[in-house]
């Protein structure tokens, strides 16, 4: 299987990429920065293609998804104020467009399975997730303050409204984790088809580590597949008990 990941170099991708690699996959990471991935530089089964996303021209999206037999995005907006607020704001939703468009053009005999990042603050309009009034005023202010959430949002209802459940070439879930947390190590985790928690005032953990396990997971294990595609299953840390 050969896999497609974007947002390779973040603090998630890297975590996903090592993953596949150690389950036998072949992956293809698209970067700007080779060296960020400097560990596996040397695996024969990565190939590193040093870009930035949004730059690649249409034939050259074709041509690097082609294939693929998944595409993952851990894309996200640096923590930086040029990474907050300055271009490109729709830095998630635009590469799943071109991403999706981009196996389109292919008309692969198996559909892609496209598996985004996302997060607990978006809400899954597929099902009826209540949030409080006072979260819903917080979410209001988050959507005009940072640009970074409405990305996340949109690129999630680019997949539920354009691509949908009935798409032939594309199938996608979106794995929503709740606050991130760096571990070394997989632990148990727990997954919800909705949140369990208030995202804003009562969040749940989350370990990057677990998110790539998961993502992995979702790209290796049909069974696993199947049980969520088409769905934004939420991701938490089990609680001690």
């Amino acid at each position: 299987m050969t896999i497609l990941v974007v947002g390779a170099s973040g603090a998630t991708g890297r975590l996903l990429v090592e993953q596949l690699l150690n389950r036998g996959e072949k992956v293809k990471a698209i970067v700007r920065s080779p060296e960020t991935l400097s560990e596996f530089l040397n695996h024969e089964h990565l190939t590193v293609i040093r870009a930035s996303v949004l730059e690649l021209s249409d034939a050259e999206m074709a041509s690097h998804v082609r294939g693929c037999h998944a595409v993952a995005s851990c894309l996200g907006h640096n923590l930086t104020w040029r990474g907050m607020f300055g271009h490109p704001r729709r830095l998630v939703t635009d590469t799943a467009r071109r991403l999706c468009t981009a196996i389109a053009v292919n008309k692969p005999e198996k559909p892609v399975r496209y598996v985004l990042m996302n997060t607990t603050g978006n809400r899954n309009r597929d099902l009826h997730e209540p949030i409080s009034f006072v979260q819903k005023c917080v979410i209001a202010l988050i959507r005009l303050l940072l640009p970074p959430h409405v990305d996340n949002e949109k690129a999630a209802d680019y997949l539920r409204t354009q691509i949908g459940k009935n798409n032939k070439v594309v199938k996608w879930t979106a794995v929503r984790p709740d606050g991130l947390i760096d571990e070394k190590k997989v632990c148990s985790y727990d997954i919800h088809p909705s949140p369990t928690r208030s995202a804003i005032f009562n969040a749940g953990k989350t370990s990057r580590i677990n998110v790539a396990h998961f993502m992995a997971d979702l790209i290796t294990d049909n069974n696993i597949w199947d049980k969520w595609k088409g769905k934004m299953p939420v991701i938490y840390n089990s609680e001690a008990k």
